[in-house]
């Protein structure tokens, strides 16, 4: 039997990087809140070009003279683009933890971050769009129909591999980033404390908000307003400047080795109770190994036999509550795409009217006249965040506290979940009464950008309860969530369950994509082929209350589930699972 791990140094700590700067009397707090600065910046400007890139995506997709998308198209990319920035989430964690670290990780995503997002403008003009997609086809007239039943038939959209192309490209640096600098930037001020650390942690939230507001308002503004090709050179730049603002703080920041990851040994467990003939062989000597590597190698402490075990129980027990998540994922992502659809075909203000007969788009026109940005709907949830955010920690929470009335992050969930039911309601209302405009042949002819779109005579304003809604769901829901695949997660597993959190977020926007392209076949709500970009032959509001259908489903099933789990939680702790292992 081998001896007890003694509590000492591991190698992998000795191979840490200590930060250069951090020497002198004062110097460890300073800079250890000058690294962390550092990556509240970094994730800021990232995340600014994030939203840059999509939030006017599904309008620029369906340029009519650009590249001729539908409307179903644009918004199913959208989606792809978005639900995998999410699903990529694991990998980049864990080639983090097996070979590269978190540091080098975040190193190497955010050239490719850069080289993607430029393909982007590159695409905003003809030249580039004849180097990258090939000569731009001539479409054709249709012809007439014979009969009065007939549809055209929808256009091959232009472009679509280099687009996906850079897309995914985009996804898998993004959530490689997301995954690794969270971590990473709380490396840099643990050492100062708990409590900083979970300041860190709310900063950190705060940063992905201000890069949000900083996109939304000046990137999105020239997107459709002047063009897309300055719109998405500034999503290049940030992350440009994220990148040399990385290096540059290399000298201040701790940097820690990759430490191995428990996903093999998980495989193994699962193996183990769903196929124990063919695992029966492997896990003796795998029992035999586990006893005899610790001394033969270095008394490096990781996680015992018994205590992989304990881990998948817990894992076991965790999955069910994150998976009931999804279909909330499914109405929060509605947000970037089908929300936005549904605002090209509202009534968009115009700011400084002139001559709104004669509007340019060039900012040198003395009879210019601007159209609020779609996109600034989106502002509604991030200042909701901005605002509540801050109440709710400071006001909120210790008010709460104090009267030991404060929810668990379970029923902070289930709360977050009512929010994106109404949110998605309240947009098939809207849209319910939109239709009836557009049935009644009362729409109004707008330009956004260059294309032309058939909107009806309702203001776009009557979105912002639906935005509001879905704002207050994620001050309930996401934070809590990341709340709680943090602190029920083994501290050997922490990385593992964050990855699979926003891995399973990822699905749910899958899902959502999924959806919309089975309602756009052939008789489906989503089928209106003949509109090129537009959905006034569409039944969206039915695709909405399906998705409230879904929800109010889950949510009573994520209630039953999340009761079940927390009086387990409240039994004895098992002794294989010790206090050491909880964080």
């Amino acid at each position: 039997m081998s001896a007890p791990r003694a509590p000492t140094e591991p190698p992998a700590a000795a191979a840490e990087r200590r930060p250069l700067l951090a020497r002198g009397a004062r110097g460890p707090g300073r800079w250890r809140r000058a690294a962390g600065a550092a990556v509240l910046l970094v994730e800021s400007l990232e995340r600014a070009a994030f939203f840059g890139v999509s939030a006017n995506l599904v309008l620029y997709l369906t340029g009519n003279k650009r590249f001729n998308w539908t409307g179903q198209q644009a918004s199913r990319a959208t989606l792809v683009f978005l639900g995998a920035s999410y699903l990529l989430a694991p990998v980049g964690g864990w080639l983090a933890d097996v070979y590269l670290g978190r540091y080098l990780a975040v190193a190497l995503s955010l050239p490719v971050y850069v080289v993607a997002s430029a393909l982007l403008p590159l695409t905003a003009f003809s030249d580039g769009r004849r180097s990258f997609c090939g000569e731009e086809p001539a479409w054709p007239l249709e012809p007439a129909c014979p009969s009065g039943g007939c549809q055209p038939t929808p256009p091959s959209p232009y472009c679509a591999p280099t687009l996906y192309t850079a897309l995914l490209l985009l996804a898998l640096a993004a959530s490689s980033v997301r995954t690794n600098l969270t971590s990473f930037g709380a490396d840099q001020v643990m050492d100062l404390g708990r409590h900083v650390t979970q300041r860190f942690f709310n900063w950190f939230y705060w940063s992905i908000n201000v890069g949000a507001v900083l996109s939304l308002l000046v990137v999105a503004f020239i997107q459709q307003n002047i063009n897309f090709l300055v719109g998405y050179s500034i999503p290049v730049g940030c992350v440009g400047l994220a990148f040399f603002i990385f290096l540059f703080a290399t000298p201040v920041f701790i940097i820690k080795p990759p430490t191995g990851s428990q996903v093999s040994s998980m495989i193994k467990l699962a193996l183990q109770n769903c196929c124990p003939r063919l695992c029966r062989p492997h896990s003796t000597r795998d029992l035999q190994r586990a006893q005899l590597l610790p001394d033969q190698r270095f008394p490096q402490p990781g996680p015992s036999p018994q205590e992989d075990i304990a881990n998948f129980q817990v894992l076991v027990k965790i999955l069910p509550v994150m998976v009931t998540l999804v279909p909330y994922w499914m109405v929060y992502f509605q947000m970037q795409s089908t929300y936005v659809l549904q605002g090209l075909h509202l009534q968009i203000p115009n700011i400084f009217p002139a001559n709104s007969a004669n509007r340019s788009m060039m900012l040198h026109a003395q009879d210019q006249s601007y159209t609020i940005p779609e996109a600034w709907l989106l502002l509604a949830n991030v200042v909701v965040v901005l605002i509540l955010v801050p109440m709710k920690d400071h006001l909120l929470d210790p008010f709460l506290l104090r009267h030991k009335l404060l929810p668990s992050a379970l029923k902070k969930m289930a709360l977050g979940m009512f929010f994106g039911f109404a949110s998605v309601i309240v947009a098939g209302i809207l849209e319910m009464e939109r239709l009836k405009y557009i049935h009644h042949n009362k729409t109004v002819s707008q330009f956004i950008g260059q294309d032309n779109y058939y909107a009806a005579p309702l203001s776009i304003w009557w979105q912002v309860p639906q935005y509001l809604l879905i704002g207050i769901s994620e001050i309930f829901a996401s934070i809590p969530g990341l709340e709680f695949a943090y602190s029920d997660a083994p501290r050997s597993m922490k990385g593992a369950i964050m990855g699979i959190f926003f891995c399973l977020s990822g699905v749910g926007s899958l899902l959502g994509s999924s959806l919309v392209t089975l309602l756009s076949l052939p008789g489906g709500w989503l089928h209106c082929p003949e509109d090129f970009g537009n959905i006034n032959n569409c039944r969206m509001d039915l695709y909405f209350f399906l998705l409230a259908g879904i929800q109010a489903a889950t949510f009573f099933l994520f209630l039953w589930i999340a009761g079940r789990y927390e009086r387990a939680a409240q039994g004895p702790v098992p002794p294989s699972f010790t206090s050491r292992d909880r964080g």
